[in-house]
């Protein structure tokens, strides 16, 4: 079975809320809330798919050295096993904004369990609230 890397992000706002956001219509299990992130390349480090798409997805900057690996999700689907780490953030240059038209929503940990979210991220919840 195909593996494929995906890498993503709880970035953390200073009142400790967490950014989910909507997968766009015409998307695998669109409507669904995600955590941000995306592929990684050939060639990129998690890290660096994450700078890249924070910059493409949400308009914002951040460096390598504000990316703190927190925990993984490893997940079969039909036709691949997503591997995705989830790395925190609480520092970043921009303000938020869905660059693609997505919705966004800050949400404090106890609330994350309502929003639907792809089977990969449920496991994740729980770890984050614990953690924040």
């Amino acid at each position: 079975m195909k593996i494929v890397l995906v890498s993503a992000v709880a970035l953390i706002d200073a009142d400790g809320r967490v950014l989910l956001a909507q997968r766009p219509e015409g998307k695998s299990l669109a409507g669904l809330w995600e955590f941000p992130g995306g592929k990684v390349e050939q060639g990129e480090s998690p890290e660096q798919a994450l700078i890249r798409e924070l910059k493409e997805e949400l308009g914002i900057d951040t460096w390598q050295s504000c990316l703190a690996p927190l925990t993984f999700a490893s997940h079969s689907y039909e036709n691949f096993h997503l591997l995705m780490p989830l790395f925190a953030c609480r520092r970043w240059e921009g303000i938020v904004r869905g660059q693609e038209g997505q919705n966004l929503a800050w949400v404090t940990a106890d609330r994350l369990k309502d929003y639907p979210m792809p089977p990969a991220d449920i496991p994740l919840i729980p770890i984050l609230r614990d953690w924040l």
